[in-house]
């Protein structure tokens, strides 16, 4: 008989693997099921410079392994495959990896959300080679260099005008000549002088291969089929993110954007004892210091889930406090 546990988490980032961490120390026996790719997005992250503790930076890659052997040091352990099916709506909850079942009295959902990319070898090749989805992350690096930022909506006018206070010019390109942002976005970065448009116009190749850096974008004129080159030194792809939700879009509640709703003030989904961390319910923040933190929130929110449901809650790491309880009331 399959065993169950007190809880699987799904997913293998900084949310993952945090809540695993805090569950491993709180003798939850956490399985994380972390997928083929384990690491998220900080796996195809050059040097990250804005996570506490690493005064000299660290490789993406390198955080990732940090954190997940930190988990393993407490006593996680990892099924490294993807998760196929779940299911909710039975007790002990069920996630099944093909044909193999786990089981487990409570489920964190840490999937993650992936930055859409325009789909091109040349892009993938120059990951953290000056091709990046992240401006908050990687602007620093840029200062008083030239750089491109692909996107027509909120996100892409931000990134633009956050770049600006690094980069000597930003040039935001756009497949038309109408901006999906809204418009006191626009008229701000019409405004700034740095920000130069290129509009009915798309990257169809991104150049510098060869040298192992880019060196810049060549752009396709929509309505011509013209194309230039266009040297820069970063690309800021800003086209959106999906949540890696689908698996769980028919059992858990959800935002238009397929992102987990969570409850105010807790990382609870609408099912008593599944709960979301990380991007996969953060559309707002989408950094790996917040991803951490939510990790934590939801391993602490499972841990007294547990123990109400043992009957003794006040032994949780965050069992209600008197005062608290008094101003339900």
């Amino acid at each position: 008989m399959t065993e169950e546990r007190d809880l699987i988490i799904i997913g293998g980032g900084p949310a993952a693997y945090t809540a695993a961490l805090y569950a491993a120390r709180a003798n939850l026996r956490p399985l994380v099921i972390e997928g083929f790719q384990w690491g998220g997005q900080l796996m195809i992250t050059s040097d990250v410079e804005n996570y506490p503790g690493y005064a000299d930076g660290v490789l993406g890659p390198t955080m990732m392994q940090d954190f997940r052997r930190q988990a393993e040091h407490f006593g996680t352990e990892f099924v490294t495959d993807d998760v196929t099916a779940v299911d909710f709506s039975r007790r002990p909850f069920r996630a099944f990896v093909g044909e193999e079942e786990h089981r487990a009295r409570a489920v964190i959902v840490a999937t993650g959300a992936t930055a859409r990319q325009l789909g091109l070898e040349s892009e993938t090749a120059l990951h953290g080679r000056g091709v990046t989805y992240c401006a908050t992350c990687d602007a620093p690096f840029y200062r008083d260099r030239e750089v491109v930022v692909v996107g027509g909506g909120d996100s892409a006018f931000e990134e633009a005008l956050f770049l600006t206070k690094f980069a000597s010019k930003v040039t935001l390109v756009h497949r038309r000549d109408e901006f999906r942002a809204a418009q006191i976005m626009v008229s701000r970065a019409r405004a700034n002088e740095k920000i130069t448009f290129v509009t009915n116009a798309e990257v169809d190749h991104v150049l510098g291969a060869t040298e192992g850096k880019l060196t810049g974008v060549r752009l396709r004129d929509i309505r011509t089929g013209e194309t230039r080159e266009l040297p820069t030194d970063g690309l800021f792809v800003a086209i959106g993110h999906d949540p890696a939700t689908r698996l769980f879009l028919d059992q858990l509640d959800h935002d238009e954007a397929g992102y987990l709703v969570t409850q105010p003030g807790s990382t609870e989904t609408n099912i008593p004892g599944v709960f979301a961390a990380g991007d996969v319910q953060d559309h707002v923040y989408r950094q790996a210091v917040t991803a951490a933190g939510s990790g934590c929130m939801a391993a602490l929110d499972a841990e007294r889930y547990l123990a109400e449901l043992e009957g003794h809650e006040h032994s949780a790491a965050t069992a209600p406090r008197p005062e608290a309880e008094a101003a339900r009331v």
